[in-house]
């Protein structure tokens, strides 16, 4: 099925001068670029995006709950808590610097843009995946530092997020329908 994703190359990305080295292993495996364009992301725009979505706050802080009882650190938030203390650190990072804002298009997007960035944690990412490849990041060193996990890239985890979180970012005349020459080979077009 051909989809659309959004994919965020997040200002650590930017700053490190990685945006043609990211955009390339994208269209290296076929996926095509209909939106792109380079944001700074203001306060208001950054709160969208990180939607204050009470389910999302709680699986978060749940997940982090988690990582900090394995590591065997005392937390005395609740999940919700440190949801939303996650997401306000998420909502700085984004807009601290510019960012370079993509749509992409292919058969099955989100999952395939997942694969080749890899796992959110970059200490978890497989050589070959850009995180994996450029990134070292833990979520002990994020939290030691009070900051958002630096891991380059935010990409649409499903196809109803990837829907609402480009029409955050782009408008509907900032998408292109084109042909890819390589659809042909792809898709048999």
């Amino acid at each position: 099925m051909i989809e659309r994703t959004l994919v965020l190359l997040k200002p650590d990305a930017v700053q490190r001068g990685l945006v043609g080295e990211i955009i390339s292993r994208f269209e290296r495996c076929g996926l095509k670029i209909v939106g792109m364009k380079m944001h700074k992301a203001d306060a208001e725009l950054a709160g969208i995006h990180y939607a204050e979505d009470e389910q999302w706050l709680v699986s978060v802080g749940e997940k982090s709950l988690n990582s900090y009882n394995k590591r065997g650190v005392k937390v005395d938030k609740t999940p919700r808590e440190i949801g939303a203390l996650i997401r306000d650190q998420l909502m700085q990072y984004i807009s601290s610097s510019p960012i370079v804002a993509l749509v992409l298009e292919g058969h099955d997007a989100v999952k395939h843009v997942r694969k080749v960035v890899g796992p959110t944690a970059p200490k978890d990412a497989a050589p070959g995946t850009i995180r994996g490849d450029f990134s070292f990041e833990t979520y002990h060193m994020a939290d030691t530092l009070e900051r958002p996990i630096k891991n380059l890239i935010h990409a649409s985890g499903e196809v109803d997020e990837a829907e609402r979180e480009i029409a955050v970012w782009f408008s509907e005349d900032e998408l292109f329908e084109w042909e890819y020459l390589i659809e042909k080979i792809f898709y048999g077009k």
